[in-house]
């Protein structure tokens, strides 16, 4: 008896990106070509998992890679982000040449879906923390003609936009600062080019700073409920309501960290618990303002998922708590799609 095909995924976000690029031996683009032992992503066990594309972040660390003696992490020159996010979007782009067909970078939804429909992986290039950018915006304007169609402006550090919010466990998301001038005029520019605005990683005077500037659908790629973890990187129910008022989005974050309750780093967490995520903001706001964002490469997720050959015991623990397959489609992949659509067009 032929095994039915796994659930097709779209996915809000991963750092396979900044796994390759610290690569210390090897080809990596073969690596996730042909199957890798370690990480959580590559192409053969993406196809085993239905993981049928995603955001592909472009994250540049800190350069100590420690906070300093305020709890801020530092954020890299403009020069040196700039660099790294180039020599990542040609890992982006090689990737891309050398999957024969395999993987397509999709600038519009109509090539997601196309490449979804196709069996080829459907990367879409986003960048986490835009300090490649100086105030003047000129790279932003480059790096979206190379394809850019979503960035969150900040990581969780300050930078000439905004302020990130700290990882503090338990914490109120309300921790400093908001937008900059210069992060108001990123916005009204990514409105204006049609780029996804992601919140995941804003602090709550930001997130409300952009909810009133923006015209676009209010998204975090990667954040969960705070209700159920009081994380600092969670979203509070007032944040959650104000993305539903949008017609915006929330992918659940797979991180043990967002999950708990006792903010612990702990791979033995229950797969159940990203389902209670996904149900208590579907619950909270409807079931087409929630999807998935994994943020595999990027977090210790749980044991029992493992990586992303393992999303189709996700897909059975939420039919087990009564998602019929329609509602399952669009926490998969509907949803992304549908808010990817009403932000940077078909």
């Amino acid at each position: 008896m032929t095994q039915a095909a796994p659930l097709p995924v779209f996915d809000g976000h991963n750092d396979v990106l900044l796994r390759m690029r610290r690569a210390q031996t090897g080809d990596p683009i073969q690596g996730f070509l042909e199957g890798e032992t370690g990480g959580h992503i590559d192409l053969p066990r993406a196809r085993a998992g239905g993981l049928a594309g995603g955001l592909c972040a472009i994250f540049i660390p800190s350069p100590s890679g420690r906070p300093d003696a305020s709890g801020d992490f530092v954020a890299p020159a403009q020069a040196d982000a700039l660099n790294e996010t180039l020599a990542m979007a040609r890992l982006l782009f090689d990737l891309e040449t050398r999957a024969g067909g395999a993987l397509k970078v999709c600038r519009s939804v109509g090539e997601i879906r196309s490449a979804m429909a196709e069996n080829r992986f459907a990367a879409v290039f986003h960048i986490e923390g835009i300090e490649a950018a100086g105030a003047d915006l000129d790279a932003l304007y480059v790096l979206h003609q190379a394809g850019l169609r979503s960035l969150g402006p900040v990581w969780s550090r300050p930078n000439i936009f905004a302020h990130g919010v700290p990882f503090r466990f338990p914490s109120s998301p309300d921790i400093g600062p908001g937008l900059t001038e210069a992060g108001k005029d990123l916005i009204r520019a990514c409105n204006r080019l049609k780029i996804m605005v992601d919140l995941s990683h804003m602090n709550e005077q930001g997130f409300w700073d952009i909810a009133k500037l923006s015209d676009a659908p209010l998204v975090a790629s990667h954040s969960n409920a705070h209700a159920l973890s009081p994380h600092s990187r969670n979203l509070t129910d007032r944040q959650l309501d104000a993305i539903r008022d949008t017609g915006g989005l929330v992918g659940i974050n797979f991180g043990v960290l967002f999950l708990r309750e006792d903010g612990m780093k702990n791979p033995d967490t229950p797969l159940e618990r990203i389902a209670d995520h996904v149900i208590y903001i579907a619950d909270r706001i409807g079931i087409d303002h929630v999807a998935l964002g994994s943020d595999f490469d990027g977090t210790t997720v749980p044991e029992a998922l493992k990586d992303a050959a393992g999303l189709p015991l996700l897909m059975n623990a939420l039919q087990a708590r009564g998602f019929d397959r329609e509602a399952l489609q669009k926490v998969a992949h509907g949803n992304w799609l549908s808010v990817l659509e009403r932000t940077l067009g078909a």
